[in-house]
């Protein structure tokens, strides 16, 4: 009220800086009576669809339990969901690594084995080209990628490392980003400016995949729940590790893991993702000669996947 006048007003959340405001919509007449009403009761309405649909996702993820289809461990799957939730998801930062594997089995509809699928971190590739808005509210601290991975669990915080994060249980973040050539170009650091906020790790190898075509799908996390994942193309992933595994100074263990993803992942693409023929117009990131020798992998005769 304003003078003795009622007027209806609208809050939101600035999309810049997060902050809480308020927008008058008229003072109060039959015309903006109407749009409160219209508005409550879209609110109640939509409310209620929610709970259903909450309802109906319980269900199911007590039915996906008992069949064991789970795959995606639950730190991880609430990590990206808070990614998501962020606007961050998709926008500036894809999911790389061994997480990316849940996506290629969701869509293919196989599992790969275990022993290449254990991990106890997440890597994000962050586009420190793109221009990034957390979707955030007022809250400051929440308006950095620590903050996100701090609503999924408060223990997390920056480690020695600038660009990573752990939590009390030993659950690593690590923020990446493709390694510049030259070196000093300059661009951001992180996702929100903050000094204190994780600062992505420049990385040899990774602007390939950060020019690749991104890859979406729903994977079902450990809990029984659906889960967004937004990861590298499956022709990159496999092209990007079997050239990893070729890299003289990376640890023997590590590469031979990198080359068993790569055909593991070249074979699933090959046999059940057929809408994604290897051709080197999808691949044209990565230069023609680390391509022509991922080849083969992609017309081998396929081992058991499952």
């Amino acid at each position: 009220m304003r003078s003795g006048t009622e007027y209806l007003l609208r809050d939101y959340y600035d999309p810049r800086s997060g902050v809480r405001r308020q927008k008058s919509l008229g003072r109060r007449d039959t015309t903006t009576e109407q749009t409160f009403h219209a508005f409550t009761q879209g609110k109640t309405e939509a409310a209620e669809r929610r709970r259903a649909a909450v309802e109906t996702l319980q269900r199911q993820a007590a039915v996906n339990r008992a069949l064991r289809l789970g795959r995606v461990p639950e730190i991880g799957a609430r990590i990206v969901r808070a990614l998501d939730e962020a606007g961050l998801l998709g926008h500036g930062i894809k999911i790389v690594g061994t997480n990316a594997l849940f996506a290629y089995e969701a869509v293919a509809g196989v599992h790969f084995a275990s022993e290449l699928m254990t991990t106890e971190d997440i890597d994000m590739l962050f586009d420190a080209r793109a221009r990034i808005r957390l979707a955030m509210n007022e809250n400051v601290e929440e308006r950095t990628l620590l903050g996100v991975l701090r609503k999924v669990d408060k223990s997390f915080a920056r480690t020695s490392r600038t660009f990573q994060a752990a939590n009390a249980g030993g659950y690593l973040v690590d923020l990446i980003k493709p390694e510049r050539n030259p070196p000093w170009t300059v661009e951001a650091k992180s996702i929100s400016g903050d000094q204190s906020d994780l600062e992505a790790s420049p990385i040899g190898g990774l602007v390939w995949h950060e020019s690749a075509q991104p890859f979406e799908a729903v994977a079902i996390d450990a809990r029984g729940f659906p889960l967004r994942l937004v990861v590298p193309d499956p022709r990159a992933f496999a092209v990007h590790k079997l050239w990893l595994s070729e890299q003289p100074d990376r640890n023997p263990a590590k590469r031979r893991r990198d080359r068993q993803q790569a055909e593991m992942v070249a074979q699933v693409t090959a046999r059940y993702l057929q809408h994604l023929p290897f051709e080197t117009t999808a691949l044209k990131s990565f230069p023609r000669a680390i391509v022509e020798r991922a080849k083969p992998l992609f017309e081998a005769a396929p081992r058991e996947i499952v």
